[in-house]
């Protein structure tokens, strides 16, 4: 037995990390790959493995220790004499594209995965996981995608803020005031810009520990076997992921190139607060940026094509949403079409068509949020033999196959609902796939959530389509107004309602509104993938006073046992 030293790896970029962790003892025998300790930077924590079989000898840190790339951490006794480095696991802090523009260098791998969004990257590791060799083409300098970088998680960071903000202001009303806010835009962007760096450095890191490689830049398709990418390596492949995801839509006839005209990632750039703020589109995307800009000061109007805000939601969801920002926002124009916008010194005149808007009125800033269009015809698919709808959208099976057997398809370039959770799951189907695994997609239900205030989240059956589609439901709506811990917290306006099964008594969908409902959801997803009935959700104990208790006592209304309301049980059918 020979005794060896085992020194930090490289860790990318940091110098001086704690260790938070010891996980091993002397005298303790380590396998290759087993955790030896943790180390935490600001950004980020990583697990250090051994690098080979051995028992370990003397411990060279102590916790909170700080360290950096080359430190001694611990002796091990091995079969034979070596110093031992641990390059080739090396935890990495960033990832480098793996080549520069002008190379002819071509990248091989089992599985080549296209888009580094929550699906792609989601696939990428999976397929690391079950042992596979992966290189992600990511377009843009980090990985996370749309909804990473400019998308779900700025805006929420966002949305947090905008409620803080709505919270204190209506304190006044139960005994408690506060000046009015000072919005410091400088530090607001560098809150945001700080949540989504300290994800996208994880992302990395994660990427380093499994081996994947990361490519940075736009690919597409050169053959069945080759994807190229603009100004890095091609990349032969095995077996590909497609997870492109989506863009938004641009409406035509805008002067898009004036800078007071927004899409939805300019919107997270903070650039400014306009005083006056035209959102155009009522759907999820249009309403929560409304909500964040209305916090922040600007006077706030939606127009929507459609004669109803988050159309596809049942109104009862909606109607708490409609009377709170009834009083906020300075208009709301249903059944309305913007038939021209003119950029003026003073702001952007826009033109309207509907009953209710004025012929025109002026703006200081202009949101354009109608919705996203997938990614589909931008990666010469058909040079791969993918099929690719007219719309952009590629069909594929339970498996995530496409029309070529060897290439998946994940997120929403397979069509909606376009979400990042849909996206993930997705794409751990693909991995598992490739890697031989019995895995399908036959999720019952996908909940969908507005991150409006308050917010709102659905899943299953809708009591609209159960109406639509003949469907017999038993259904109950329990109010906030009756939940003390809504009242307690001044958020009596909630609803949740429950539908089951007029036939086997099965939860066959949900719907909430009121606060934290995208995580009072998740619940009725459990029991609905479950086949939970009514009598399941009722003698669930639920802690009180919790808001979660709206779901039990919903589904005590169905049962008959409910004592917090007086409701007589009765059948609810869908007509």
């Amino acid at each position: 037995m020979a005794s060896v030293v085992i020194r930090l790896p490289d860790i990318g970029d940091f110098e001086d990390v704690e260790v938070i962790e010891i996980l091993v003892a002397a005298g303790q025998r380590v396998a290759p790959e087993d955790s030896l300790i943790t180390i935490e930077s600001e950004k980020a924590s990583m697990e250090i493995p051994a690098p080979r079989a051995g028992v370990v000898g003397e411990l060279a840190i102590a916790l909170g220790d700080l360290v950096s790339e080359g430190s001694p951490i611990l002796t091990l006794e091995v079969a034979e004499e070596s110093e031992i480095g641990m390059e080739s696991r090396a935890p990495a802090s960033h990832v480098e594209p793996v080549s520069r523009a002008g190379t002819d260098a071509e990248l091989s791998a089992e599985v080549a995965v296209l888009g580094g969004g929550p699906g792609g990257y989601t696939a990428a590791f999976r397929a690391a996981d079950l042992g596979k060799s992966v290189v992600l083409i990511e377009r843009e300098p980090t990985l996370g995608g749309v909804c990473l970088n400019v998308g779900c998680i700025p805006s929420k960071a966002l949305l947090h803020l905008a409620e803080v903000i709505a919270e204190v202001r209506e304190l006044g009303d139960r005994g408690i005031s506060f000046g009015a806010p000072e919005i410091d835009l400088e530090a607001l962007r560098a809150h945001k810009d700080a949540v989504v760096r300290r994800l996208t450095d994880g992302l990395a890191s994660l990427a380093g520990q499994r081996g994947v490689r990361v490519v940075t830049g736009t690919g597409r398709f050169a053959s069945p076997q080759r994807i190229a990418v603009e100004g890095g390596p091609s990349v032969a492949f095995e077996s590909a992921v497609i997870a492109v995801g989506s863009e938004a839509v641009e409406l035509p006839d805008l002067p898009h190139s004036d800078p007071r005209v927004w899409n939805s990632t300019d919107a997270l750039e903070l650039r400014e607060i306009p005083r006056r703020l035209l959102v155009i589109g009522g759907g999820v995307i249009g309403l929560e940026l409304a909500g964040v800009y209305d916090a922040l000061g600007s006077e706030v109007t939606v127009v929507e094509l459609l004669d109803a805000l988050l159309a596809d939601v049942d109104p009862d969801l909606v109607r708490p949403l409609e009377r709170r920002i009834s009083r906020r926002y300075a208009d709301v124009w249903l059944g309305t079409r913007v038939i021209g916008v003119e950029p003026e010194a003073d702001g952007l005149r826009v033109a309207f068509d509907g009953a209710k808007a004025p012929e025109s009125a002026v703006f200081d800033g202009l949101l354009v949020a109608v919705g996203r269009r997938p990614n589909g015809q931008r990666i010469a698919a058909e040079l791969a033999g993918v099929d690719v709808d007219a719309a952009g959208f590629i069909h594929v099976d339970a498996e995530q196959r496409t029309s070529a057997p060897h290439i998946y398809a994940i997120g929403d370039v397979v069509g909606p609902p376009m979400l990042a959770h849909k996206a993930t799951h997705e794409g751990k189907i693909a991995a598992e796939v490739i890697a031989g695994l019995p895995a399908s997609f036959d999720a019952r239900t996908i909940p969908s959530v507005a991150y409006t205030d308050p917010e709102i989240a659905w899943m299953g059956l809708s009591e609209t389509r159960a109406r639509a589609e003949g469907i017999e439901v038993e259904k109950a709506s329990f109010p906030w107004a009756a939940s003390g811990r809504a009242l307690g917290i001044g958020r009596p306006e909630g609803l949740t309602k429950l539908l089951f099964s007029a036939e086997t008594g099965r939860l066959l969908g949900a719907g909430i509104v009121g606060r934290n409902a995208a995580e009072l959801i998740a619940e009725t997803v459990l029991a609905l993938e479950l086949g939970a009935d009514a009598e399941d959700l009722s003698l669930t104990i639920h802690a009180h006073p919790t808001l979660s208790e709206t779901v039990h006592f919903a589904a005590e209304m169905v049962a008959g046992t409910i004592t917090d309301l007086y409701a007589p049980k009765t059948r609810q059918g869908s007509g």
